[in-house]
């Protein structure tokens, strides 16, 4: 199943993880569609990144910048997996790729050698 297209035009989304007692807690996140995968970055010590760790399977659905879901928007269920070091740092230039914000930071924080936060790349499989 490739990603939906309300979804893949979204500029935000709302990721839902499952904590451990299957309650869900839902995070508005930036991401970039390919195919049939959905990809984002987040802290390493986030909690969604510890929930991901704990149960993989997701919900993805459309959202704006404060995680209002749109009227009408279904949830399309998905599984997370957690990206390596070596490879989050492609999941940050596919979001820069997109996203003028997170090209500026990149570019700020490679031109001046800053150090980040340790992230944590997460694609969803649908």
């Amino acid at each position: 199943m490739s990603v939906p297209a309300e979804i893949a035009a979204s500029k935000q989304i709302s990721l839902t993880t499952y904590r451990k007692n299957g309650t869900a807690v839902s995070t508005p996140v930036w991401q970039v569609s390919e195919g049939n995968t959905l990809t984002t970055v987040s802290l390493a010590d986030a909690w969604k990144v510890k929930r991901i760790r704990n149960n993989p399977r997701v919900e993805v659905t459309a959202c704006d910048i404060r995680g209002k879901i749109r009227p009408g928007a279904q949830p399309v269920p998905g599984t997370a997996a957690l990206l390596p070091p070596s490879e989050t740092e492609n999941a940050r230039r596919l979001l820069e790729s997109r996203y003028l914000s997170a090209r500026i930071g990149g570019w700020f924080n490679r031109t001046f050698h800053i150090k980040r936060p340790e992230g944590v790349g997460i694609v969803v499989t649908f």
